[in-house]
């Protein structure tokens, strides 16, 4: 019963957190990485700048740009934790044959 209790409470904290942005007034905008903001702030101190290196293809969209670098990270994650997995098991594996 308790854990049925705590389970509908964190469900209903992880509704409020992912739906608070969308509902909430005055947070609709521009969704802008680090990449975009770094590159305003260099502007901003240099106007003159020109970047050393030019992209070697640029996604044709924002969002295929998201896309790719929610893939890159999923990839990266799956591997991780592949690797952290597999040690583990080979750690228990030697415990057991001992």
């Amino acid at each position: 019963m308790m854990a049925a209790r705590r389970s509908f409470w964190l469900i209903a904290a992880v509704v409020a957190i992912v739906a608070a942005p969308l509902v909430l007034p005055g947070l609709q905008g521009e969704f802008r990485g680090s990449d975009d903001l770094g590159t305003d702030a260099i502007v901003a101190a240099n106007p003159g700048y020109q970047p050393w290196f030019q992209p070697l293809w640029k996604p044709p969209s924002d969002e295929i740009e998201s896309l790719l670098f929610a893939l890159q990270a999923a990839l990266g994650a799956g591997f991780l934790g592949y690797v952290i997995g597999r040690r583990h098991s080979s750690r228990r594996d030697d415990v057991a044959d001992r």
